[in-house]
């Protein structure tokens, strides 16, 4: 452990470590969710001496008891997880559902364990209700679509077992699309094609389908019908407090004019002079990049943002740090901290075409200047809107993915006129009668850089005709690079290289077998993700290479956290986006008024990819 570790507040560190009762009740309440759902649908755990005698006597054994206990234990399966975060909401739900669970073990099952096992798990509740103080997470406008979807798909894979698990009562021999139908329609409350001898197995499967259905309709009506609220929104106020601290501080990180992407929440230290802007993904609160703001008042905003995790029970993370901010948030926090790759950034004054090392790159730009193509270097404030319209259609059509990438280096719009200050580089070649997207006339490539403090910029987005001559690339930013002293810009981050240590490490002569074998995986996932491309790339330009850092709680999250950030950055996608049209009838929809500086909201360039080199 490092001195600095050594020396962090034993408090703190003691608060990041949570109780271990809610993630053992939770896991509780998942076993007794799944027993009573097994014991529910499958003869051989219920067809006890007792339950046989029970059958003897008219309405001792209830087929209605039977199909509560299914969705009891589905209810106990799907609050498991939150029992584990110590939710509280979840808490007052299980209370409520484990003496119904006990009641039906009881009526159906005749189980005395059963019940007794439900209402010890309901006294432990009880006993530690001070563990459950977590407050629900944000809201979103795609939870009932969520909820709908992953509740049908379990509830029609649940309705073939329970309609599957009575072959001895079934009529006939009816095939799988039979079951299908009868699954279907059972979720409706109607009878299907699959008939029993039994009346009871009738009534069971008949009354489990039923409330699976009912289960699945009003927690769908109820996630749509609540009132909405947005995950996540920077408001007006808070923008101007975080660019009136860009202004003083903003020369410290080159990815501080991200924090202004109204897709983040954030959170000011007590005394105003710093904040932590984050996004919460999937349980994980994401902030990206150091705090901003004044260094000695980072630790106040740093607590507020682990006091919110801690309210939530999100596990905090911090992605693309630097060297500085990661000490400053190991230390006081307890985290830990990784490193994560290296940003290349460019000196102005020092960069040159000449020598050997630049030799391609010189061939490569006089090659492609000679097929005809200009560059033209401006701040954004300098454009006229048609200028801006085309950039904008430019960014969407040549995106090249679904969906659009970017959370730590994007900041998700363009043209603004509060953005006045970024610069755009552009290409521009006279296009061929016939070739596609002609509305957007010379225009072959984008670069967009957001100002880095008062002499520097960070590349944000890079775009290009895909039919585009090779080596646009390099030509738009060696035009930023000789044109940056021009407009006052001593220096130039450009995209960052994850691994990128590791893949210059690995290469080299006398690496270890160890070394090789990381460079070989990272070589084989480039096959998928910009890993060895991106660092060869941004290598050409002969950079200075600056660490930056995963900040952590332990290294069993980092499969959670990597997946949240593939979220974020929108590698992975969970959810697909409902037609306007179907937006505009959802009643508890997430609604927003309008930004002042609405008019320049580029949606086609929203959550840009800064990592992409096409």
């Amino acid at each position: 452990m490092s001195a600095d570790r050594a020396c962090a507040p034993r408090s703190r560190r003691w608060r990041l470590r949570p109780s271990a009762v809610p993630g053992i009740i939770g896991s509780a309440a998942a076993v007794i969710g799944l027993l009573d759902v097994v014991s529910a649908v499958f003869p051989a755990f219920r067809n006890g001496r007792m339950h046989h005698m029970a059958a003897v006597f008219p309405g001792t054994v209830s087929s209605l008891a039977a199909a509560t206990a299914v969705v009891t234990g589905v209810l106990l399966l799907m609050l498991a997880h939150a029992l584990k975060r110590g939710k509280v909401r979840a808490w007052w739900a299980a209370v409520v559902l484990l003496p119904v669970g006990a009641a039906t073990q009881l009526v159906y099952r005749h189980s005395i364990f059963g019940a007794l096992v439900s209402l010890g798990l309901l006294w432990v509740l009880i006993s530690y209700r001070d563990e459950f103080t977590a407050l629900s997470d944000p809201r979103t406008r795609w939870r009932a679509l969520l909820n709908f979807v992953g509740l049908s798909t379990v509830a029609f894979s649940l309705g073939l077992v329970i309609t599957s698990a009575h072959p001895s009562s079934e009529r006939g021999d009816p095939g799988f699309l039979d079951r299908c139908e009868h699954v279907l329609l059972g979720l409706f409350g109607f009878e299907g094609p699959v008939t029993y001898t039994s009346d009871r197995v009738n009534d069971l499967v008949g009354y489990s389908l039923g409330g699976l259905g009912l289960l699945i309709a009003i927690s769908t009506a109820y996630l749509a019908l609540r009132p909405g609220r947005p995950v996540a929104e920077l408001s007006e106020a808070d923008e101007d407090r975080l660019r009136a601290l860009l202004a003083r501080h903003g020369a410290r990180d080159s990815l501080g004019h991200f924090a202004l992407r109204r897709d983040k929440s954030v959170v000011f230290s007590p005394s105003g002079k710093a904040a932590v802007c984050y996004r919460v993904v999937s349980g994980v609160m994401l902030a990206s990049g150091d705090p901003i703001g004044d260094v000695e008042a980072w630790p106040g905003a740093i607590e507020q943002y682990m006091e919110l995790a801690r309210a939530h029970a999100w596990l905090p993370a911090v992605v693309g740090c630097s060297e500085t901010g990661g000490e400053v948030w190991t230390r006081e926090t307890g985290l830990d901290a990784l490193e994560l790759g290296d940003e290349a950034i460019v000196t102005t004054s020092a960069f040159t075409l000449q020598g050997r090392a630049m030799r391609n790159v010189r061939q490569m730009v006089k090659r492609i200047e000679r097929s005809g193509y200009v560059c033209r270097v401006r701040r954004v404030r300098d454009l006229d809107e048609d200028e801006k319209h085309r950039v904008r259609l430019a960014a969407d059509a040549w995106r090249g993915t679904d969906t659009e990438r970017g959370f730590s280096m994007a900041l998700g719009r363009f043209g603004e006129e509060l953005d006045g200050d970024c610069v755009v580089v552009t290409a521009h070649k006279d296009r061929e009668p016939g070739a596609p997207h002609p509305e957007l006339g010379d225009l072959r490539a984008v670069l967009h850089f957001v100002p880095w403090g008062a002499d520097g910029m960070s590349l944000e987005l890079m775009r290009r005709d895909r039919a585009a001559d090779p080596g646009l690339n390099e030509l738009l930013i060696v035009a930023a690079l000789q044109e940056a002293p021009a407009l006052g810009i001593a220096r130039v981050s450009l995209n960052f290289a994850m691994f990128r240590s590791a893949l210059a490490r690995g290469e080299r002569i006398g690496a270890g077998p160890v070394l090789r074998g990381w460079r070989g995986l990272l070589v084989f996932l480039s096959r998928w993700f910009q890993i060895e491309s991106l660092y060869k790339f941004n290598a050409k330009f002969q950079p200075e290479w600056v660490p930056r850092f995963l900040v952590f709680p332990n290294s069993r999250d980092l499969p959670r956290i990597g997946f949240a950030i593939m979220q974020a950055e929108g590698f992975v996608t969970l959810s697909l986006p409902l037609p306007d049209a179907v937006q505009r009838f959802l009643p508890g929809r997430a609604t927003r008024p309008p930004h002042r500086h609405k008019p320049g909201y580029a949606t086609a360039v929203d959550a840009t990819e800064r990592s992409a080199v096409a």
